[in-house]
């Protein structure tokens, strides 16, 4: 039988183990694994058997985590990062060398932006910004250099929806890879790699684990370029996640299924609530008709998700106002919990642009950013409603 994706974030790659009849999965939480002699000790260095040898590299827990959200994805195979971050940057260093580069949106985290911008270029690759939201934008930007492309849909904090599928096309006739960052959607509203794309991360620290308490990356692709970033990115540069925040993790993927409806019925219901409010000029959230990602997004995903931006009429007085006015919501970054998270990105999660970068991606002074939790959405509509008759 297949299993549906709601089955299948809970149960996935886990199962009763067969010598102790657990039903949790361990956590090996060791650095280093016994040879059982040097002939093995060797073999599995040469790579010639299968094993472990230090968690740097591989660990049984982090395994676990990588093969369940590979099948939640569809992807071959996995491997797990201590941060988003650091799953960007082994896709840098597994598909791009000094002298080429890569085209990304232009509206994107503002962490990955500032390591696009600031960081990568030292080592003389170059990130080619453009806005993908129109595929003829992509494809101008496409040259000889062009070693992959990345988007993030829908995208931070703007909610901005790209065609992950026409881009894939794109990619495969250009023959570079597609990846997607899929952390605001997750495989429960969003397969990319069913949409054609080759290679798909997360940070895990936001709704794969759900409960604001872990940092990790994802990233999954086929095997072949799994093992290249391992060797490369992982083993080489040392950016492994802790065997606990993949147990961690592995526990939050359970509820993945329930959180991920709640928060989308509790973001659907409080953009509706906004988009009629006087003081607010826009609401950005694909799951409203009016939205111009609507069609878009109904398309290639089968829930819009938890996340909501929107556009204060008095700019950034009227946004500090109201961030500082919440009773319910918190005032912080990060999203993906169950707790409703608010924050201004021109002034915290995205201040890494210039002004300039900023306005040109739609990231205003009165823009505000709800990570929409899970509690009761009538507290939550109350909240902000409260919060606003004060900005």
């Amino acid at each position: 039988m297949k299993r549906r994706i709601g089955s299948e974030v809970v149960h996935g790659t886990d199962g009763v183990d067969p010598g102790t009849g657990a039903i949790s999965p361990p956590i090996y939480q060791t650095s280093t694994f016994a040879f059982k002699s040097a002939e093995q000790g060797a073999a599995i260095f040469a790579g010639t058997e299968d094993g472990y040898v230090y968690t740097r590299i591989s660990n049984p827990t982090n395994d676990r985590l990588a093969k369940k959200m590979a099948r939640l994805e569809g992807a071959e195979a996995g491997l797990v990062f201590a941060s988003g971050l650091a799953a960007i940057a082994a896709c840098v260093i597994t598909l791009t060398k000094k002298g080429e580069s890569f085209i990304a949106d232009d509206t994107i985290y503002g962490g990955t932006h500032a390591m696009f911008k600031d960081v990568i270029p030292r080592f003389g690759i170059t990130p080619i910004r453009a806005d993908c939201s129109d595929i003829n934008n992509t494809k101008k930007a496409l040259n000889e250099s062009v070693k992959w492309i990345f988007i993030e849909t829908p995208a931070n904090p703007t909610m901005k929806v790209i065609d992950i599928e026409a881009h894939a096309k794109l990619a495969a006739k250009s023959g570079v890879p597609l990846v997607v960052d899929n952390t605001f959607a997750t495989p429960f509203f969003q397969r990319p790699i069913e949409l054609g794309a080759d290679v798909v991360m997360h940070s895990a620290t936001k709704y794969i684990s759900g409960h604001g308490d872990v940092v990790g990356g994802i990233v999954v692709g086929k095997k072949d370029f799994v093992h290249k970033m391992r060797e490369s990115a992982l083993s080489h540069m040392g950016a492994c996640m802790s065997p606990f925040n993949a147990w961690l993790l592995l526990r939050g993927l359970k509820t993945l299924g329930v959180r991920m409806e709640r928060h989308a019925y509790n973001a659907q219901r409080i953009s509706e609530f906004l988009s009629t409010h006087p003081k607010i000029s826009r609401v950005y959230y694909p799951g409203l008709s009016t939205d111009p990602f609507y069609d878009l997004a109904k398309k290639q995903m089968s829930g819009m998700g938890g996340m909501i931006a929107f556009e204060m009429k008095g700019g950034l007085k009227a946004g500090a106002n109201l961030v500082n006015s919440v009773r319910l919501c918190t005032l912080a970054v990060s999203l993906g919990e169950c707790d409703t998270l608010i924050e201004h990105p021109a002034s915290m999660t995205h201040s890494t642009l210039s002004e300039e970068e900023r306005m040109a991606v739609g990231i205003t002074e009165g823009l505000v950013r709800v990570s929409v939790g899970i509690e009761d959405v009538n507290d939550l509509i109350e909240d902000l409603k409260e919060a606003l008759e004060k900005a």
